[in-house]
């Protein structure tokens, strides 16, 4: 069966009581999608929590080499690796506790999807953080 992503409402409630994104696979070269859409998110407000185990520190925020790795709670695992390496992300998601596990656009995994789904988080594949924020909680 393939999974089905939250509804336009759902994603905006996920959203609005979303304040830390870890995101795995952000890279520490302001040019790459992932740099930027983390950027772009980090001015909106989400707190930003960087997983790349090549760097020190992104953004300005201490980078973790695995989710596990990190300290604090996180509400949004964001995930920009390709399909094939998204499986084990999303039993780290799992096993953190995070509440929503989100492939970037032209990621898909239905079997991440089913990880994270019955581990009771949820799971968003194939969409952009930034441009579903933007259409659904845009900024004054």
């Amino acid at each position: 069966m393939m999974h089905e992503n939250p509804s336009r409402d759902q994603i905006k409630e996920i959203l609005r009581q979303t304040e830390t994104i870890a995101v795995v696979g952000l890279s520490d070269k302001p040019d790459r999608t992932s740099h930027m859409v983390s950027a772009a998110m980090q001015q909106k407000g989400y707190r930003i929590i960087p997983v790349n185990p090549n760097a020190d520190e992104i953004l300005g925020e201490k980078s973790y080499p695995t989710l596990k790795d990190i300290p604090e709670p996180v509400d949004i695992v964001n995930v920009f690796r390709r399909s094939e390496y998204t499986p084990p992300i999303a039993k780290e998601a799992v096993d953190i506790g995070a509440k929503v596990f989100w492939l970037q656009l032209g990621i898909v995994s239905e079997e991440a999807a089913q990880i994270v789904i019955d581990g009771g988080l949820k799971a968003i594949m194939d969409r952009c953080i930034k441009v579903e924020d933007s259409i659904l909680n845009p900024k004054e």
